[in-house]
Parts: C-alpha cells; sequence; structure tokens
C-alpha cells in the first residue's frame, strides 16, 4: 500500500527510462504524484506491466518517450547503458524538446556524465547527474537522497517533481559532481559495513549476544545507519535487501577508476572491493552488500 504524500503541483509531461528495481518504483511515484509519465524499457513486458500497474503510456525507444517531456528521467546499468537511450537517432535527445532537462538517476562516471552535459547543450537542452542513495527499499516508499551535478536553472526546475521519489534533492557541483558524490557514498559505506561485519564476526566468536551489544553500543559513537537497519539481519544471516554485491562492485569500481585519474588513495575501498569479489566468487553476486560478514564466518 502506497502510503507517500505528494506535494501539490501542476502535472507535467515527463518520461522515464529503465524501470529496474529502483526505476520502477521511482516512475510510479511520478504517476501517483499526477504527472503524466511515457515510460521506456529494453524489455519492453515490463513497460507494458508498469503501464498496467500505474496507467501511464509506453513508448518504443527512448526518442518517442521524450518527445514532448519537459523532463526526462533515466535510471539504467551503466555508462554505456547511459549512452544508448540518450544518444544517437532512436536516443532521448533527439526527442526533447529545447529546454527540456534529462535527469540521469543512473550511478555512473563523473565523465560520461560531463560528456552528456556537453552533448545535450549541443541539442539546446539540458543534462543532470543525479544519484541517488536509498536503495530499493527507498525507491519503493519514495525517500530517496538524490545527489545532483549540473546547472541550477534546470535543477531548479525539476527538483519538485523529483521530490515524488526522494526526501532530499541538492546540487552539489557543476556536471558530474553528483556522481562524484555519489562515489564519496559509496566509500564510506563500504569502510563501514566491513567494520560492522568485523564487529559482529568477533562479537560472536566471543560468545557475546550480539543483538543486545549492537542495542547497547548503538547508542554511543558506533552508531550508524547500517548498524540500525542491517546489524540485527547480519547476525541472523540475512541478506536479501535490495542493493546486490554486482552493483556495489561496480559502484566501487568507478571509485577506483576515479581514484586512479585523481591520484587520490584509497587502500580501505580496494581491500573491500576484493572482499566483495569473495563474496562473488562464493556465489553470492545477488545477496545485498551486507553479505560480507559471511567470508569471516
Amino acid at each position: 500500500m502506497n502510503t507517500k504524500s505528494y506535494e501539490s503541483l501542476p502535472p507535467r509531461p515527463a518520461a522515464f527510462l529503465g524501470l529496474g528495481v529502483m526505476g520502477h518504483p521511482m516512475a510510479g511515484h511520478l504517476a501517483r504524484a499526477g504527472h503524466r509519465v511515457t515510460v521506456y524499457n529494453r524489455t519492453a513486458a515490463k513497460a507494458a506491466a508498469w503501464a498496467g500497474e500505474y496507467g501511464g503510456a509506453t513508448a518504443a525507444t527512448p526518442r518517442e518517450a521524450a518527445q514532448g517531456a519537459d523532463l526526462v528521467c533515466a535510471c539504467v546499468g551503466n555508462d554505456d547503458d547511459l549512452r544508448s537511450v540518450a544518444l544517437g537517432p532512436d536516443g532521448a535527445f533527439a526527442g526533447m524538446p529545447r529546454g527540456a532537462v534529462f535527469v540521469d538517476h543512473t550511478t555512473a562516471s563523473a565523465e560520461v556524465a560531463r560528456e552528456l552535459y556537453a552533448a545535450a547543450k549541443e541539442r539546446g537542452v539540458h543534462f543532470v547527474d543525479a544519484p541517488v542513495s536509498g536503495g530499493q527499499a527507498g525507491a519503493v516508499n519514495g525517500v530517496l537522497t538524490v545527489m545532483c551535478g549540473g546547472d541550477a536553472e534546470p535543477f531548479e526546475r525539476v527538483k519538485p517533481v523529483l521530490g515524488a521519489y526522494a526526501r532530499a534533492v541538492t546540487l552539489v557541483g557543476t556536471s558530474g559532481a553528483g556522481q562524484l558524490a555519489k562515489m564519496v557514498n559509496q566509500t564510506a559505506i563500504a569502510g563501514l559495513l566491513q567494520g560492522l561485519a568485523e564487529a559482529i564476526a568477533f562479537g560472536q566468536k566471543a560468545g557475546l549476544d550480539m543483538k543486545l551489544v549492537l542495542e547497547v553500543i548503538g547508542k554511543g559513537a558506533a552508531q550508524s545507519w547500517q548498524m540500525d537497519n542491517r546489524g540485527g539481519t547480519m547476525i541472523e544471516n540475512r541478506f536479501d535487501f535490495g542493493f546486490a554485491v554486482d552493483w556495489m562492485r561496480k559502484d566501487l569500481g568507478l571509485v577506483l577508476e576515479e581514484g586512479r585519474r585523481l591520484g587520490a588513495r584509497l587502500p580501505v575501498t580496494a581491500l573491500v572491493d576484493q572482499f566483495y569479489a569473495d563474496v562473488q566468487a562464493a556465489g553470492g553476486n545477488r545477496l545485498d552488500t551486507s553479505s560480507l560478514i559471511k567470508r569471516l564466518r
């Protein structure tokens, strides 16, 4: 049951490209907020299923979806997927009216964000890189955190609309800055999860009641979102909470590549990335990111 409340806004013609575990509910929130949403998905059956659930329209190509849309959102897999829905004769840029805004929620490279920002500008449209944090649950509940890079005017224009599926939408800098902020986010989470995994595994080997211990230390300086939301499930050996190891490895690959480009030192991130590779090698590709603890047991 949807319990999200929406700001009262004039209906906007919008398109949403990519209906995976994140994009499907995000596009749904736009429709429920009253906007006229056309969706595109590489697998057409997913677009048809979305339209059956939310009552929006479907399109055969990103270009067709984008025609007449003030706002085009995308949430796809990686840099190449993003280029495929934005560029070319069937891409969204070819169908967008002048002045329209393309908001990319894919976790991708800062490099592709800048590339598409420049390509959009040549066509008289706008591009905002806007990766999200909050995972599948955040998308379903409409409480994502969106970190954006791009120009202030188009950002301010679309910010209220993005509130349909977000609780915080912030412009953190120029083109590419949103993707860089998401890399900071994933770096912080990776190190924190490894520390939490080691702490729980250590406490269990010491014979402690770890649910009680986490309740105690969660009232002090060790408290974190991960401890509050994943500590108990890690103790119970449950790892089915949406954001998969495969996706985290993709994200950490972007972090490490950008780190090499910047000359930034990321020793813990590189180590945790290899720990996730161990989880993958043991068949844990689709487990959530808290499954780091499995390799310690």
